[in-house]
């Protein structure tokens, strides 16, 4: 098990820890990198050590810079691979650090790396949804992040399959479904706003992952 990182944080909304570069140094220290390499290996060490600096470089990047580079970044890192191929589960939600020692995910580990990163970075979460779609290209359920720089702003998406961020307006192939964050769930709109659902959360797989990084898997 890593130990305890940045990710408790991030997921329980310490706004003020997250656009600090000090912080962020001192949960990447050696301990945890020295586990990374004992779990996964030399390449996902060498993966997670350019994460650190993708982050580092973030805290004073503006949000357009920001969103394109953490998304070629893991749309680049990472090959998808089913849950059951990767993890022999149906559905299971993979912490960044997974989904970057063993460089596979699924379109849910490339959303939830892609927000704990952008947070991390200091975006505000109020401006991040994991958004459920229905890609109706294929049929099928999809998961991706958007980006919302104001309630009058188009969102930007942030999908595996493109590699490309693109407007919402430009993805007429996925359907939203509902969005969720740390601070709650939201039923979509079509432009990936919406209205917030009070006392609901992003389901048992959001909860489940929530306890995992806090546990420091």
């Amino acid at each position: 098990m890593l130990r305890k990182s940045v990710f408790v944080a991030l997921l329980a909304c310490s706004l003020s820890l997250f656009g600090n570069a000090s912080y962020l140094q001192a949960v990447f220290e050696p301990k945890l990198l020295e586990g990374v390499r004992a779990k996964y290996g030399d390449a996902a060490l060498s993966r997670v050590e350019q994460w650190h600096e993708l982050l580092q470089e973030g805290q004073t990047e503006s949000d357009w810079v920001r969103v394109n580079k953490v998304n070629k970044f893991f749309n680049d890192s990472i090959a998808y691979q089913s849950d059951i191929a990767h993890w022999k589960q149906t559905d299971y939600w993979a912490t960044p650090i997974e989904t970057l020692g063993t460089a596979a995910g699924d379109c849910e580990d490339y959303a939830i790396a892609k927000y704990v990163s952008l947070r991390a970075m200091g975006v505000p979460d109020s401006k991040l949804r994991i958004m459920y779609v229905r890609a109706l290209s294929v049929n099928e359920p999809h998961m991706v992040l958007i980006y919302m720089e104001s309630e009058d702003k188009v969102p930007l998406v942030l999908d595996n399959l493109i590699k490309k961020v693109q407007p919402a307006t430009r993805r007429p192939d996925l359907k939203p479904i509902y969005g969720f964050n740390a601070e709650g769930l939201w039923l979509a709109k079509a432009q990936g706003l919406g209205r917030k659902v009070e006392g609901k959360t992003g389901g048992s797989n959001w909860q489940d992952l929530l306890n995992r990084i806090e546990k420091g898997m």
